[in-house]
């Protein structure tokens, strides 16, 4: 049993790094779980990290038989949230951490949509002036229609053209 623990000690410690910035959130979140005394508890507190580990490499989880992506960001948002949120019993699972990332989830889906209608349309109205790279601000002259006298041919040019284009359809047919 100490070597398991002993084993899942060196798993936790591992597994800090990929927390980052948000570690101090994860391991407040960690507490209401009722992990006291760590000795004791280290078998779950590595499942509990392993499972939050697997949250933040992804940025994914599924709640409800139903996906949903999240960033960072949006995670400690809710973690955020639930540690500053008093239990009277310790928590069970993950059930009410993923209810709460379901709200920032669908936050954050609307705003990248709206921000993706933005940048098209500012893509769209770079092309329309002219702008062969909208991104770089590249803008190119088109020349003008009035500038630019209309194309008129000789009776042997649209003759010669007609000859051409009935050999082509022969050839294709």
């Amino acid at each position: 049993m100490e070597l398991q623990a002993e084993q899942d000690l060196v798993a936790i410690i591992k597994m800090q790094p990929i927390f980052g910035k948000h570690a101090y959130l994860v391991w407040a979140y960690l507490e209401l779980f009722n992990i006291t005394p760590m000795k004791a508890k280290t078998k779950k507190i590595r499942v509990i990290l392993e499972e939050m580990k697997t949250l933040f490499q992804a940025e994914a989880f599924n709640f409800q038989k139903k996906s949903y992506r999240i960033s960072l960001n949006g995670i400690a948002e809710a973690l955020n949230n639930i540690v500053h949120r008093h239990f009277d019993m310790p928590l069970k699972s993950h059930g009410y951490l993923k209810s709460i990332m379901v709200t920032i989830s669908e936050k954050e889906e609307r705003e990248s949509g709206k921000q993706s209608e933005r940048d098209l349309r500012k893509k769209e109205a770079g092309l329309m002036s002219g702008s062969r790279y909208p991104e770089a601000e590249e803008t190119v002259q088109l020349p003008k229609m009035k500038d630019v006298p209309p194309a008129r041919l000789t009776e042997e040019e649209i003759e010669a053209n007609r000859r051409r284009l009935k050999d082509m359809i022969k050839q294709i047919g």
